[in-house]
Order: C-alpha cells, then structure tokens, then sequence
C-alpha cells in the first residue's frame, strides 16, 4: 500500500514538472528575440546608436549653416557680378556713343570744314553774277569787241567757279517757281501773282547755297499771296 502512495507521488510529481517545462517553454518563445541576448549587448546597443544619432545630428546641423552661409555668399556674389555686369554694358555703350559721335564730327569736319570760306566765295559768285547781268545783252556785238570780251571773261569765271562749287559740294538754290522751303528759302515779301498757287516763289532776289544738303545761305525770294 506504501509502494502504490510512493508511486502515485512520483507520478504526480513528474507530471507537474513536465508542465512547468512546458509552460516556461511557451513563455521564452513568446518573449522578443531581443530579450533572449546577454544583458550586456541589450544596454550597450541603445546607448551607441544614441551617441551615433546624436553625432550624425550635430554634423548635419552644421553641414546646413555651411550650405546657408554658401547660399548667401553666392547671392551676393551673384549680385555683385550683376552690378559689374550692368556697368560693363553701360561703358561699352557710351564709348560706343562716344566713337560715333567723334566718327560723326570728323565726318563733318571734312564735308563742313570749308563752310566758312565757301561763305567767303558766296560774295565773289555774287558780285560777279551782277556784273553778267548789267551788261545789256544787245551791246555785247561784234562791233563792240571790248566789251563783248569782258562780258565772255566774266560769264567764264562765274561758270568756271560754280564748277569749283559743285566740286566740292557746294550747289547754288535758285527756287524759282519752285514751292516755298523755309528751311532753303527767306520770304521778302508776298504778292498776289495771277496763275500762280498761293506758296510760289515767283521772285528771286538773291540765290541761295547749300553745302552738301546743308544750307548755308538761304534764297532771298518773294512768295505768291492768295487772293
């Protein structure tokens, strides 16, 4: 009767402890993998990926500032090349002005340089066309060789000289008939002419010049009136 208690025991014993196992067996399997690493390696972990997080943090944060401070010099120095940029421009415009301008003053150093003396000419063309003309056409004969010669020497010189003048530019305005300029021609005077529309030169009592398109001595004209 003994022998069947010990046994009952042991078997009873046995039992509980196969399902003590099992039970700490189902529970290690349910706990994480980390929990199943040495104590040691479970609080080394964390603190090391904290100084490393932590690092990373700091080197970012000042690669930032650097590129910010990068950013603003390069702004800068973009603007500054801008400005020296606009300023280059503007020099080499201006000096371009500047050698057109001199290019365009030469030029009419050369065409206008003469202006002043062909001015001077202007009295000799003059004198000499008055002269041509108070000659009477009719005593200029055969029978009267001195004064024909005269009157050939003169109408010679004053062709001879209009040449010289057209030569170099200078081109006499008679605007007779013509419609009144006032950037060519000075009215003396209206008149109301019959047939003529009102604004036509019908008189000319001095002829005018112009040197290469400009006019350097208008006409003296009298102009046609409307009725």
């Amino acid at each position: 009767m003994a022998s069947n208690a010990l046994s009952g025991g042991y078997r009873l014993t046995r039992l509980v402890l196969e399902k003590t196992s099992r039970a700490q067996k189902n529970v290690f399997q349910l706990l994480p993998s980390v929990w199943r690493d040495s104590g040691r390696s479970y609080s080394v972990a964390p603190e090391e990926s904290k100084d490393s997080s932590a690092g990373e943090s700091e080197a970012e944060k000042k690669l930032k500032l650097e590129v910010e401070r990068l950013g603003v010099e390069t702004k800068t120095l973009s603007e500054k090349v801008g400005d020296l940029e606009d300023k280059y421009k503007r020099s080499l415009a201006d000096r371009e002005n500047l050698r057109n301008r001199l290019t365009k003053q030469i030029e009419d150093a050369k065409l206008f340089g003469i202006q002043g003396f062909c001015k001077d000419l202007l009295e000799v063309a003059d004198i000499l066309n008055k002269a041509t003309e108070s000659v009477p056409k009719e005593e200029v004969k055969d029978h009267n060789p001195h004064l024909k010669n005269l009157y050939e020497g003169l109408t010679m010189t004053e062709a001879q000289l209009l040449k010289v003048f057209t030569r170099h530019g200078l081109l006499q305005v008679n605007p007779l008939n013509d419609k009144f300029d006032p950037n060519l021609h000075e009215a003396l005077f209206e008149q109301e002419v019959q047939g003529k529309q009102p604004g036509t030169v019908v008189v000319v009592s001095k002829v005018g010049y112009k040197l290469h398109e400009r006019c350097i001595r208008p006409a003296l004209v009298g102009v046609a009136k409307g009725s």
